[in-house]
């Protein structure tokens, strides 16, 4: 069965908390479904965790995962890693269909390490 598009755009928007001290990279990105992404979390300070969200439009954000360690985990298609410096974490989407089509969020502890 032919599909009558060829061509499915995803638009993934990241949305960053300024009050954690963090930076989500890249702010908008279009993929074709079935391609990977990755989404990037950086901070200035030390965590003890980074939790990631998902938002789709009209709903409210939906937890996906915590990090409390470092190394990754992996949920069906997702794969979020706690970098070794506890400064950053990656979130990868395998293979992303439509229903991936969202604002993905990333957010620190409410302290950071040593405060």
């Amino acid at each position: 069965m032919l599909l009558k598009f060829s061509v499915l755009i995803l638009w993934i928007q990241l949305a960053w908390q300024s009050t954690q001290q963090l930076e989500q990279s890249p702010r908008f990105l279009s993929i074709q479904e079935g391609e990977n992404f990755t989404a990037y979390c950086n901070s200035t300070s030390t965590f003890t965790s980074f939790q990631w969200y998902r938002q789709k439009p009209g709903e409210g954000p939906v937890h996906l995962m915590t990090l409390s360690r470092r190394g990754e985990i992996k949920q069906k298609s997702l794969v979020a890693q706690f970098g070794e410096a506890r400064k950053d974490s990656s979130l990868f989407i395998i293979a992303a269909q439509a229903e991936d089509a969202a604002i993905y969020i990333c957010a620190g502890p409410q302290c950071s390490h040593g405060t």
